[in-house]
C-alpha cells in the first residue's frame, strides 16, 4: 500500500504543485487548507486530492485534522510544512497582532502540525517531515522582520529535529525557495517584476511551483534516506550559502 502524504497549505501555489508531484509519485495525499473553500474545491475537483481544512496555528485543530486524515487515508509517513502567511510592515510600522499571526502560522504551526505525528513516526521507524522555508530566512529581507524570523527559526527546528530523528528513521529537511511564480508573485506589478526583482536572480526568470514541488518528492522517497538535516535553496543562485 502506497505511502500517506499530508501538505499544509496544500491546494494553492506553491503546495497544490507539491500535492500534485508527490500524488503523481504514487502517494496517497491530503491537502490542508486555512481558508479559501472555493479554491480547495476546485483543487479537489481538478486533482482528486482530498482537501481538509483547519489552522495550523492551533494546536487542537491540527491534532483533530491529523485524526481525520489518517481516519480516511491510513497513517500520515510523510509531512509537508508547507502552510505560511505574510503581513508585512517595516519594523517601526509592525504591530504586536502582525508579529503573532506570523510567527503562530510559519514557526509554532510546524510544531502543532509535526508534534502529534511524531511519536507515530517513531514506533514505525519511518518518517519525513519537508519544511518549507525561504530566501528570506536566510538571508533577511526588510519588511518582513516578523517572515524572515520565523522562516529563519524553521531551519533551526530541521536542524534540531533531524538528530533527534535520525535513529528512527525520520528524516527532516528544509526547501528555501526564492522568487517562484506564484499567483501571488505574478499578481506583482510586471515593472517591479522586470526592473527590481528578477534582475537580482541570475538564472535570469522567476522559479515555477512544480520546481520546488520536485525537491520536495525526491527528498519523500527512499532514494534520500541518507539526507537530513539539510536545506535546499532553490533560488536561482539569487542567494549562495
Amino acid at each position: 500500500m502506497s505511502r500517506v502524504a499530508l501538505v499544509t497549505g496544500g491546494s494553492r501555489g506553491i503546495g497544490a504543485a507539491i500535492s500534485v508531484a508527490l500524488k503523481a509519485a504514487g502517494y496517497r495525499v491530503a491537502a490542508n487548507y486555512a481558508g479559501n473553500d472555493d479554491a480547495a474545491k476546485a483543487f479537489t475537483a481538478a486533482t482528486g486530492i482530498p482537501a481538509y481544512k483547519w489552522s495550523v496555528a492551533d494546536y487542537d485543530a491540527c491534532a483533530e485534522g491529523i485524526r481525520k486524515v489518517e481516519a480516511d487515508l491510513g497513517p500520515i509517513e510523510i509531512l509537508v510544512n508547507n502552510a505560511g502567511i505574510t503581513r508585512d510592515a517595516m519594523f517601526h510600522k509592525m504591530t504586536p497582532a502582525q508579529w503573532k499571526e506570523v510567527i503562530d502560522t510559519n514557526l509554532t504551526g510546524l510544531f502543532n502540525m509535526t508534534h502529534p505525528l511524531w511519536s507515530g513516526m517513531r514506533d514505525r521507524k519511518f518518517g519525513r517531515v519537508i519544511n518549507i522555508s525561504s530566501i528570506n530566512g536566510q538571508k533577511g529581507q526588510a519588511g518582513q522582520a516578523n517572515y524572515s524570523a520565523a522562516k529563519s527559526g524553521d531551519l533551526g527546528f530541521t536542524k534540531s529535529l533531524a538528530q533527534e530523528g535520525a535513529r528512527a528513521g525520520i528524516t527532516v529537511n528544509a526547501i528555501c525557495p526564492g522568487y517562484i511564480g506564484t499567483e501571488m508573485v505574478r499578481a506583482i506589478d510586471e515593472k517591479v517584476l522586470a526592473e527590481r526583482i528578477i534582475p537580482q536572480i541570475p538564472v535570469g526568470r522567476l522559479g515555477e511551483p512544480e520546481e520546488i514541488a520536485r525537491c520536495v518528492a525526491f527528498l519523500a522517497s527512499d532514494d534520500a534516506g541518507f539526507i537530513t538535516g539539510s536545506t535546499i535553496s532553490a533560488n536561482g543562485g539569487q542567494f549562495v550559502v
